[in-house]
């Protein structure tokens, strides 16, 4: 710790590390770089690092493990890989160092900093979930705060071009992992999650669908929960918002939708359209499924980082 901030590292040079660097520079409040971490001496991200005097090295973690600047790293962000996470997560435990994991390998504790992440400030490992994760489930989190949810699908549209090789080799895991946060974070009985990548050129802004099926209830006050948890979410992430009015179905028993795993239920369909829109910080403002998970990660670690350095001042 230094200049009364937290020094940090970040561990992958792609679209996302290089994104989330930036951000620290410009946006952290209780945060210093400390380390910027690739394997691949000649990617844009190490160059833009040395261009910013970041301390870089492009051999991978054990590089990291040798650079003079890892004895005051305090908080280390993993943008590689879930395979590659898990080895990691493991060294830098041993150095007591806390790991905030942009990949899908969930190994520490789902957190959505609009949902849980005061319970979590002092894990050791979290996980950011997935961007799709990120922008829709504070919506069937809220929803759940009025009425059980039975079922929340989840599309997550994005373009093509914002989808790097760490994206595309985590297809899987984003599925399952953003099934899986839906039902402990959302609050729902069954998740189910589906991403698209958009070749679209110009390239479209990311877009998200939340449909849930839940138990009948006063839709007045399920539409001012999903608008208050909206407002939440946009104080750490500006390009987060509503696309249009919350839409409300209701099936009886004569027409019950069949859900998978479920079978047949009857209730009310919430469906609500959301747009992310991003910072452009390093790739264009389309790229909003890279600015949601950088910017609630950034959230996270600011906070890590506050209540590190409150507590040394005590």
């Amino acid at each position: 710790m230094s200049n009364n901030k937290v020094k940090v590292a970040i561990i992958g040079s792609g679209n996302i590390g290089t994104d989330l660097m930036i951000k620290v520079l410009r946006n952290a409040k209780h945060l210093e770089m400390g380390a910027f971490v690739g394997i691949d001496p000649a990617s844009d991200g190490l160059e833009r690092a040395r261009r910013l005097n970041v301390p870089v090295t492009a051999e991978g973690i054990d590089g990291l493990l040798k650079m003079p600047e890892f004895a005051d790293i305090r908080i280390a962000f993993d943008a590689t890989s879930a395979g590659a996470h898990a080895h990691h997560n493991a060294l830098l435990q041993q150095h007591g160092v806390r790991v905030i994991d942009l990949t899908p390998a969930a190994i520490g504790p789902y957190v959505i900093p609009a949902i849980n992440l005061d319970e979590q400030l002092g894990a050791s490992n979290i996980n950011m979930v997935t961007c799709g994760g990120q922008a829709t489930i504070p919506v069937v989190a809220a929803i759940s705060r009025v009425t059980k949810v039975h079922y929340a699908e989840i599309v997550a549209s994005i373009s093509s071009k914002s989808a790097g090789p760490g994206t595309r080799a985590n297809i899987d895991e984003f599925t399952e992992t953003t099934s899986r946060a839906i039902e402990v974070l959302g609050g729902a009985t069954r998740g189910k999650a589906i991403i698209v990548l958009n070749p679209a050129d110009p390239p479209l802004i990311m877009r998200d669908t939340v449909f849930a099926l839940a138990d009948p209830a006063d839709q007045q006050a399920i539409e001012d929960s999903i608008l208050k948890m909206v407002e939440q979410v946009n104080s750490y992430v500006p390009g987060y918002r509503i696309k249009q009015k919350v839409q409300f179905d209701l099936f009886d028993e004569a027409n019950a939708l069949n859900i998978p795993g479920i079978g047949k239920k009857s209730g009310l369909k919430v469906s609500v359209f959301l747009e992310v829109e991003g910072a452009a910080h390093y790739l264009p403002a389309y790229a909003g499924n890279l600015d949601i998970m950088t910017s609630a990660a950034l959230a996270c670690a600011d906070r890590m980082a506050q209540t590190q350095l409150a507590a040394v001042a005590a």
